[in-house]
């Protein structure tokens, strides 16, 4: 499925990506993730030839956004729980202390988690089937 928004041009770059300025929806607002209170800035395509200070609509597909969710906040919460258990495991097999092996397989699998949003972060970036795409020139 895919998701149609509006937004305003503020930027071009070289490679004609678009710094599209768009309204924060009641699905943003209550997300709260971004900072500001009534937009947000992201990057589309331009494959239309758009100009700075035009309103264009662009679609985002509602597949990617859901696999950005799950990356940033339900997995690194599954991984944590299996580092927390894991801790305990390893710390029962050895007669160590539980809840020190605990925390450090905790610490760690955030760690883990916090690398993996950073490289999935690059890889969406960077994957032209994940960036938004300006399909209309409004105004």
């Amino acid at each position: 499925m895919v998701k149609e928004e509006e937004g305003i041009i503020i930027e071009i770059s070289q490679n004609n990506i678009a710094k599209v300025k768009v309204g924060r929806h009641n699905e943003c607002k209550n997300c709260g993730a971004c900072p500001g209170d009534s937009s947000v800035v992201i990057e589309a395509k331009n494959l239309l030839g758009a100009k700075i200070g035009q309103r264009i609509a662009f679609q985002i597909k509602e597949t990617n956004m859901l696999m950005a969710a799950f990356v940033v906040y339900i997995a690194p919460l599954i991984v944590v729980a299996f580092g927390v258990y894991v801790g305990q495991v390893i710390a029962k097999k050895f007669g160590f202390s539980v809840k020190g092996f605990q925390i450090a397989g905790g610490i760690l699998t955030f760690i883990l988690s916090i690398i993996n949003i950073k490289l999935f972060d690059k890889f969406a970036h960077n994957n032209d089937k994940m960036q938004p795409v300006i399909t209309q020139i409004l105004s």
